[in-house]
């Protein structure tokens, strides 16, 4: 059994993806070819944002959103301590300190009735994530961004690209949305690839150029950029995996309420909640194993039945970022970290490898309390 089912995937867009990289080999215009523009028209499309601006990679999405946004040395950026670890390298990274805010222990996505106390006259931005495919409370972080003088917010959708929040589409809900087509992620590329969406005209005219070493024109540097460039190859994918994409929506969906109809009643195990207004694309279906997570993990994997922990331990736990934790911790996200535990999703899961893990998962559960 795969976590991530990306054989399935591909063998049933074989002819789609083949024809699309071999367009790209006849044509050789392997860097910002005529794939790229088509891909960022779709993809702006498909997310109701004026523009997209396509990058290498969903942590270069991020990157490139904070310098288009003016942020540098000692600017503060709020953020979760719950994420994977690009979040708060891309701000650290250009000399701004992360300030960690708790996250909500049953959505797992920022708290944002606790951000407002974060707030300094430092603050220049709330870059909230939208954790296992549904988005965070992207009203209330921009209302509180507009409160306190138009606050940029970027909203990391690494995990929820094609997900709804009151009818919108995760990456158009912000000043910047950002996110990635790492392989295993909904739309995924098959290797490094990641998007910004804005409605701003100046900001997106700004991440074209910082992609592209700052360049408005060859060999005209207006800005300091980088080499973050999402290549043709990898755009041609993407384009190919476009067209079954809202088939693949529908099945995560069908799946996830499959998984939290047949794990509802589980004692010693609980699930997310979905809010209202909002739905989920499952980038990972995970659960709340109350004891023994490691040993219901090791039970699984003697069934052939592979998990995965997202995310092990939070930012501000870890030596990288420990100089940024918050005094009074984040106990939240503390606690989901010791008991989060992820299991195979993909919209080509099989209906009979489904019920095999929740019966694994029924019994490890139960053999561990």
């Amino acid at each position: 059994m795969q976590f991530t089912d990306l054989k399935a995937q591909y063998a049933a867009l074989k002819p789609r993806i083949d024809a699309r990289i071999q367009q790209v080999l006849d044509h050789g215009q392997y860097i910002m070819g005529p794939e790229v523009a088509e891909l960022e028209a779709a993809l702006a499309a498909f997310a109701g944002a004026r523009h997209c601006v396509t990058v290498a990679s969903g942590t270069e999405a991020l990157l490139i959103a904070l310098m288009a946004a003016g942020i540098g040395a000692g600017d503060e950026v709020i953020t979760s301590p719950f994420t994977f670890a690009a979040t708060a390298e891309t701000i650290v990274l250009l000399g701004a300190v992360p300030v960690f805010v708790d996250i909500e222990p049953d959505t797992c996505n920022i708290d944002a009735s606790r951000i407002e106390a974060a707030i300094t006259p430092r603050t220049k931005a709330i870059m909230p994530v939208s954790l296992y495919g549904q988005v965070a409370d992207m009203d209330e972080i921009n209302a509180i961004a507009a409160r306190h003088g138009g606050l940029v917010v970027i909203e990391d959708a690494a995990q929820s690209f094609g997900a709804r929040y009151g009818g919108r589409r995760s990456g158009g809900l912000s000043t910047f949305g950002a996110t990635s087509f790492f392989p295993s992620k909904p739309l995924g590329c098959y290797g490094d690839g990641g998007a910004l969406f804005t409605d701003d005209e100046a900001l997106a005219q700004a991440a074209r150029e910082i992609r592209v070493h700052g360049q408005s024109a060859r060999y005209t540097h207006t800005r300091v950029g980088v080499g973050g460039r999402m290549d043709t190859l990898q755009c041609a994918v993407v384009l190919a995996k476009l067209e079954r994409f809202e088939w693949e929506l529908a099945q995560r969906a069908r799946l996830g309420a499959a998984y939290r109809a047949a794990l509802a009643d589980v004692p010693g195990l609980a699930l997310t909640t979905v809010r209202e207004g909002r739905d989920c694309v499952w980038a990972q279906f995970t659960v709340f194993i109350e004891h023994g997570r490691d040993a219901v993990a090791a039970a699984l994997k003697q069934q052939g039945i592979p998990t995965a922990v997202h995310y092990p331990k939070p930012l501000h736990r870890q030596p990288a970022y420990a100089a940024y934790a918050p005094a009074a911790g984040c106990r939240h996200a503390e606690q989901a970290a010791a008991t989060v535990l992820s299991l195979p999703m993909s919209a080509d899961l099989s209906e009979a490898d489904q019920q095999a893990v929740v019966a694994a998962l029924r019994a490890a559960v139960a053999a561990a309390r």
